[in-house]
């Protein structure tokens, strides 16, 4: 809003220019130099916090998910007062790297963490970080990491179909000078000095709940309580949300939790269908969006919905979160074995993505993106399928492909017919 303001105030001078410049024969559209140092402007300017940016849809302020391929996917980054879910694979492996992610980017840009947890201490999450690849070592370590993964099909020059060049290409390389999402060495841990200089919160549940404690009857288990009660006070006390003002410089609080409404946090949805706190966790996302929509702040969750026994329940949930994204691992499963997917650890499914300040929120098109972790880098790939098995691949691989194109949709099984850009 400062700076459609500040354009309107333009505008009107330009106005009043174009009307003189007749007899002056001097444009308006003048290049305006570098402003001195010291000097007042009167014009209202944004906020600037370190590690945010403005959206350039609707204006709203943007933090890096510390993975720039899915802050292009979910249209430019996590909207500050959002809540993204991610909704983990079978083996909980690759849904903890992006919750590390997110953290190693908070810290990297000096935020204020929240991890709460009730399987593994915050500390402890904290020490396996990935490291971030800064500046100049960024581009270095990923040609490092292209080169030593290429493979003998790589170097073959060999014309795709038509359909694949249409396709619009992600964001997988480092850009030294992007200073909004940054980089990351999945194969070393985070200096223990930055750990040391960054400012967290833990939440690890068997500390926070006695064995002896007297649980009153509630809607909500004791564990979503108290970490509700931890969460409320921290961005009241620090002022995150805009309750104290003497506060020098403004910062945003990431807050990651970790396998929420697994039976660890006290939770039963994952054992039965219809249990006593089925409505527990639902309840604690609804009281947990109301706290972040008023303050600077952010939220990852990890949730093990393939458990979940009602799916009613992951419905609900989806409708309480603004961001889901699904992580499907080929790990264990036939795919893992199948030539289709070989240059892939698995799908990444975005089935949602904000619509702020509507009623109902946005379903992405795009149903064709692999992820795959190499020895440093963890990225994300449109599932480019093999325009040609041969006859090295049995029948029912093909028919496997034949299903796969028309699951997948436009533009990687089937004639390109739609959009040539992400659009969300």
């Amino acid at each position: 809003m400062a700076a459609v303001a500040t354009c309107g105030g333009d505008a009107g001078s330009a106005g009043s220019a174009v009307a003189t410049g007749s007899k002056s024969n001097v444009t308006s559209f003048q290049r305006r130099g570098p402003r001195a140092s010291g000097t007042n402007d009167s014009g209202p300017r944004l906020v600037s916090i370190t590690g945010t940016r403005p959206s350039v849809r609707n204006g709203q302020l943007l933090v890096s998910t510390g993975l720039p391929a899915l802050d292009q996917l979910l249209g430019g980054g996590l909207a500050v007062g959002t809540v993204l879910l991610i909704e983990e694979d079978k083996y909980n492996i690759y849904s903890s790297l992006l919750f590390k992610y997110f953290l190693a980017e908070g810290i990297v840009n000096g935020h204020t963490l929240l991890v709460a947890s009730a399987n593994e201490d915050p500390a402890n999450i904290l020490q396996e970080l990935p490291a971030p690849l800064l500046d100049d070592n960024c581009k270095k370590e990923f040609d490092e990491d292209v080169y030593n993964h290429k493979t003998p099909e790589s170097n073959i020059k060999m014309k795709i179909a038509w359909r694949y060049q249409l396709l619009p290409k992600m964001e997988i390389g480092p850009v030294s000078s992007s200073r909004f999402g940054h980089y990351y060495d999945a194969s070393k841990r985070i200096p223990q000095e930055l750990i040391e200089a960054s400012k967290w919160h833990g939440f690890f549940l068997p500390e926070k709940i006695s064995s002896t404690l007297k649980v009153e009857p509630c809607s909500l288990t004791h564990g979503y309580i108290k970490l509700l009660q931890f969460i409320q006070n921290i961005i009241y006390e620090e002022g995150f949300d805009g309750s104290n003002p003497q506060k020098k410089q403004k910062n945003i609080l990431r807050i990651g939790i970790q396998n929420l409404g697994s039976p660890l946090w006290g939770d039963d949805i994952c054992c039965t269908e219809n249990g006593d706190s089925s409505h527990s966790l639902t309840k604690f996302l609804y009281v947990l969006r109301g706290l972040l929509r008023t303050s600077l702040s952010v939220c990852i969750i990890t949730m093990p919905t393939h458990l979940i026994q009602n799916k009613a329940v992951i419905a609900h949930i989806t409708n309480l979160s603004d961001i889901v994204v699904g992580l499907e691992s080929f790990i264990g499963s036939e795919r893992e074995t199948n030539p289709l997917y070989k240059d892939y650890h698995g799908l990444i499914h975005i089935r949602q993505i904000p619509r702020l300040n509507n009623l109902v929120c946005d379903e992405s098109d795009v149903k064709d993106l692999g992820f795959k972790l190499k020895r440093k880098l963890f990225t994300i790939e449109r599932l480019h399928l093999p325009p040609d098995l041969s006859d090295t691949v049995s029948r029912s691989s093909k028919q496997d492909l034949a299903e796969s194109a028309k699951r997948l949709g436009p533009g990687c099984g089937m004639m390109a017919g739609g959009k040539k850009h992400l659009d969300f």
